[in-house]
């Protein structure tokens, strides 16, 4: 029997939701190896709503439930329903969609609070000692719930223009937490806390070398599941 595993979406697009791509190439990683995946999303208004053409915010109100269900081709549920019990293991993808709707860090970094069905849902699979899975910017979950873990969002300096966002690393230090440098296509695992981390669009790497990624933290997962 495959592992089952949950993916928790935050909407339906990077600037505002979960990044497609990496939200696709987790479903593809874990089909290929036999996962019964079940998708889930807080029911919440998103932050804000971005207009993806022109890259600026609108005045629209959206729901992130009813906004991953795209992503979930409708076969999806509400966040609340999601128990640790029934899973093997948990999986976040990216998209600033985290920062903004699954919690604050968008607005306010390292002193950022977590969504309380976010939060619970961690704490939940961590206590179990069940596997979590984050990429991107959601590894910021993990650092701001669970002092002291290892996670990776590439690299902590702007390497050849590759990381734009290396800043991120100094925050999750400050944060009590251990960051690890990592290339795209490498995950790390914080063997302790049964957390599998990498990088994926916090780099600027071609696509093939994001969904390569992506898929090392995917099977480290199911290893540790």
């Amino acid at each position: 029997m495959g592992k089952r595993v949950a993916l928790v979406l935050a909407g339906c697009g990077v600037f505002d939701g979960s990044e497609i791509h990496e939200a696709s190439a987790a479903l593809v990683h874990l089909s290929r190896g036999s996962a019964e995946v079940k998708i889930f999303a807080p029911n919440i208004e998103q932050r804000d709503v971005v207009n993806h053409l022109k890259g600026s915010p609108t005045e629209e109100k959206r729901n992130v439930l009813v906004e991953s269900a795209r992503l979930a081709r409708g076969n999806i549920q509400d966040l609340t329903e999601l128990k640790a019990e029934e899973f093997d293991a948990v999986i976040f993808p990216g998209g600033f969609g985290v920062a903004k709707n699954l919690c604050s860090w968008a607005v306010d970094g390292k002193n950022c609070t977590v969504n309380e069905h976010v939060n619970s849902t961690l704490q939940a699979f961590h206590s179990a000692k069940k596997p979590i899975g984050l990429c991107c910017i959601s590894p910021v979950l993990a650092a701001k719930v669970f002092p002291g873990c290892e996670v990776t969002v590439g690299q902590d300096k702007n390497v050849d223009g590759r990381f734009p966002d290396a800043e991120t690393a100094s925050a999750i230090a400050e944060l009590g937490c251990k960051h690890i440098c990592k290339n795209v296509n490498e995950s790390h695992v914080d063997k302790a806390n049964k957390i599998v981390t990498t990088c994926a669009f916090m780099c600027k790497a071609p696509l093939h070398e994001i969904f390569d990624g992506i898929g090392t933290m995917v099977q480290e997962v199911l290893k540790l599941a």
